[in-house]
């Protein structure tokens, strides 16, 4: 019969593995997404969630103008949808080893990316609404200050980044796993 001591401390070491493997497929997850997608996914996405240039010179009248734009949205609301999967990443790690202090800096992250997402989608659909110039007798000069919310986004993500990154290499470094019992061997 094996002590109950024995017992917890055998319960303990699975727990301690599955937060581990649990931590190395978020990693998996994590990193992968952080640089491709959200370093290479910009300019496939904003090719995919803009009316084409091949479209826009038929384009004539506002209605069209308006159709072709809001065809652009399912592409944007899906872009969104995968852009936060680094962010989900964080959140699932910080429910393993919470800590306040990784906490507070996560929130800040989801801040950031909803920012940085609503003027993603602004410039997106903006781009699609002036069409490069052709709808702009249609539609408000305010969209075409949409132009500049690259630069604004930019002033957003780069903050965004280097917070997501310091986070995922502090969640994904093995020093922060769990204690190893005394006398306890890694197999």
């Amino acid at each position: 019969m094996i002590p109950k001591s024995g017992n917890r401390f055998s319960e303990n070491t699975l727990l301690n593995h599955k937060k581990l493997a649990v931590r190395a497929l978020l990693a998996v997850v994590f990193w992968p997404s952080l640089f491709f997608v959200w370093c290479l996914g910009p300019f496939v996405f904003f090719l995919l969630s803009t009316t084409s240039s091949e479209v826009c010179p038929r384009l004539e009248t506002r209605g069209e103008f308006l159709a072709a734009a809001n065809g652009t949205l399912p592409m944007l609301v899906l872009q969104n949808v995968i852009y936060a999967v680094p962010i989900v990443c964080l959140g699932l790690w910080n429910r393993l080893l919470p800590e306040p202090r990784r906490a507070r800096h996560i929130i800040t992250c989801i801040k950031l990316f909803a920012v940085s997402a609503v003027l993603g989608a602004l410039w997106e659909y903006g781009s699609s609404l002036v069409c490069d110039g052709y709808g702009q007798p249609f539609f408000s000069p305010v969209w075409r200050v949409t132009g500049y919310l690259p630069i604004a986004n930019m002033a957003v993500n780069i903050p965004l980044y280097v917070l997501a990154f310091s986070l995922g290499r502090a969640f994904s470094m093995r020093e922060d796993g769990p204690a190893q019992e005394p006398g306890e061997t890694i197999s």
